[in-house]
């Protein structure tokens, strides 16, 4: 029987401060797939490993094949994993965002990339492996023409096959394997940092619209959802490992606000009790969906708002405005959610006047999480096509103890100013935190004088 061994090279940083850390559900997807057709599978996920250790248990596994994700932040690592494994198997396969939207950037070191979703692709290698023949005819990957015994040394020729086309029944995709993620480590790192134990379910696969910045090189430009039943049938499965939290990760999750109703009523329908969270857009939320989602467990909800100012949003073509998002994180707000919200600061095209206006605009909202990035352009997106003649350099993890951030190209606003914007965000919203009504007495004479700075910096 082949074996096949996915791997999800995340390490881990010293520095990183992010408050979404869960098992990778895309591999998990893929295992469950070749398992339900009879094939051994394995992961190994790193996000509680070190590097020894995950290529140690690598090199074991006796794998025929190794499947290895990659994004922007792991490119790297995957490369890395890679190379050490090359004589360890017979076929070395990269899937995720950044091979599906760079995939020749890969091709040094595997010998296939999977284009976009990876179940069905996989199933197809992995029987065009076993039968010898050539790969030509599985959709949406790109590999090197391979002799039939599989020869190492005896590759020649980088091969496109025709584009896969995105399945539309989600229902019937099988629920991801999670029995193969170290469940108790998630639980154990989420019931110290937070008290709980949280853990991901997408409802919908892709997103409808294009933001510049967004990559969508997985699923495209699409939107297909799962059935209420179909969802809640895989909340209870996560609940059952341990997990007593729920992380809605669509891009879109309320996009559909009578599809959100109907998942609030198949919840409480249950007698389910967990509490939930979930990704949302300003214009699909109101006072009525928010009141619906507080009753069905969901006690929080992020906003990706990007801007407070309305010329920029049109730049980042969000199809957004301030008022708009000022209205749904009120509506959210005064339903009993816990609210928070994403913005970019520095965007190429801003001023001074738009970085300072976007920061008033977030520090007024009533959030209980704001968070701030410096621009980054993902390979894929119109904002990398707009500023790829200015990219000095690829991602790499920080050594700085103060920010997590990197700038990678030439911008309008250098570095330091950018993170000197983002701390000034920081330090305001603090304040408003932790003195409440009386913040204005802190805040307004630090605002004036950070403003002050940020204008002078060149």
């Amino acid at each position: 029987m082949t074996c096949v061994l996915l791997i999800y090279p995340y390490f881990k940083n010293l520095h990183n401060r992010s408050s979404f850390r869960f098992p990778p559900l895309g591999l998990g997807y893929v295992a469950a797939a070749l398992r339900n057709a009879g094939y051994g599978v394995d992961i190994i996920d790193c996000t509680f490993m070190k590097r020894d250790e995950a290529l140690r248990k690598a090199q074991c596994a006796g794998a025929d094949i190794v499947g290895i994700y990659s994004m922007v932040t792991m490119r790297n690592d995957s490369i890395w994993f890679a190379k050490n494994l090359r004589d360890s198997c017979d076929l070395l396969i990269a899937g995720g965002p950044l091979p599906s939207c760079d995939p020749l950037s890969f091709m040094n070191d595997f010998d296939v990339v999977v284009k976009g979703e990876g179940e069905e692709a996989m199933l197809e290698l992995l029987r065009i492996y076993e039968s010898g023949d050539d790969p030509q005819s599985v959709q949406g990957i790109i590999y090197r023409k391979w002799n039939n015994d599989h020869a190492k040394g005896e590759q020649d020729g980088i091969m496109f096959t025709e584009p896969r086309l995105l399945k539309s029944g989600l229902d019937t995709i099988a629920f991801p394997a999670r029995d193969l993620f170290p469940n108790d480590r998630y639980i154990d790192y989420w019931k110290r940092r937070d008290g709980h134990a949280a853990t991901t379910v997408f409802t919908t696969r892709g997103c409808p619209f294009s933001c510049e910045f967004c990559s969508n090189a997985v699923f495209g430009i699409s939107y297909r959802e799962r059935s209420p039943e179909n969802v809640v049938d895989e909340v209870e499965q996560a609940l059952s490992f341990g997990y007593d939290r729920i992380h809605f990760a669509d891009d879109v999750f309320t996009l559909n606000r009578e599809r959100v109703l109907r998942i609030c009523d198949e919840i409480m329908r249950r007698g389910l009790h967990f509490k939930w969270e979930c990704l949302g857009r300003v214009d699909s939320i109101d006072e009525e969906i928010s009141i619906a989602m507080k009753e069905a467990g969901c006690d929080r909800i992020y906003f990706g708002i990007e801007s407070g100012n309305d010329s920029v949003l049109k730049l980042m073509k969000k199809k957004i405005t301030p008022d708009r998002a000022r209205k749904a994180v009120y509506a959210a707000h005064e339903a009993g959610l816990s609210t928070g919200a994403f913005f970019i600061l520095c965007y190429p095209g801003e001023t001074d006047d738009t970085v300072l206006e976007t920061l008033r605009f977030a520090v007024s909202l009533p959030l209980d999480y704001l968070s701030f990035t410096m621009p980054y352009p993902l390979p894929g997106t119109a904002l990398y096509e707009r500023v790829k003649g200015r990219i000095s350099k690829e991602w790499e993890a920080p050594d700085s103890l103060i920010s997590d951030q990197v700038l990678i190209f030439d911008a309008d606003f250098p570095e330091y100013k950018m993170k000197f914007a983002i701390l000034k965000g920081e330090a305001q919203f603090e304040m408003k935190k932790r003195f409440g009504n009386y913040s204005f007495l802190v805040m307004k004479p630090f605002e004036l004088l950070t403003n002050f700075m940020f204008r002078l910096m060149k």
